[in-house]
C-alpha cells in the first residue's frame, strides 16, 4: 500500500520524490514543500505523513483510528496515517489530495501560477 500512496502523490502536478534524511523516509514535495512523507513503523505498516486543515485533522483523529497526530511533525497541522488496511485507498487519496492543496496553497504565487499553467 505504501507504494502505491507514493505513485498516487507523484501524479500530482509539480510532486517530486526526495530522500533529505537518508533511504527511510520518502518525501513527497511540491514547489520544494513536503506534502507527504511515508516511513514504516516497528510492524513494517507504512505510515503516511500529511498536512491538514487543524479541524479537519480532529476530525479524522475522532473517526479513524489508523489517524493520529502527526509523528515528528506540527501535531495540529500534521496527521500521521497507519496503512495497515482499515481506510480504503481512496480514502487516503483524499487525504493527499487535501495535504497538496494545501501545501500548493502556501507557495509564492509565481509557483501555484506555474503549476496551473499560467504565466
Amino acid at each position: 500500500m505504501k507504494d502505491t500512496m507514493i505513485e498516487y502523490s507523484l501524479k500530482k502536478k509539480g510532486a517530486t520524490k526526495d530522500y533529505p534524511f537518508g533511504p527511510d523516509p520518502v518525501t513527497i514535495k511540491v514547489g520544494g514543500k513536503i506534502f507527504a512523507l511515508l516511513f514504516e513503523d516497528k510492524e513494517e505498516n507504512g505510515l503516511l505523513n500529511l498536512k491538514c486543515d487543524p479541524i479537519i485533522a480532529e476530525n479524522l483523529r475522532e473517526q479513524h483510528e489508523a489517524v493520529r497526530p502527526g509523528y515528528h511533525m506540527n501535531k495540529k497541522h500534521w496527521n500521521t496515517i497507519t496503512l495497515d488496511g482499515s481506510l480504503s485507498d481512496e480514502d487516503v487519496y483524499v487525504m493527499i489530495d487535501h495535504s497538496y492543496d494545501r501545501v500548493v496553497q502556501s507557495l509564492p504565487k509565481r509557483i501555484r501560477d506555474s503549476l496551473n499553467g499560467k504565466r
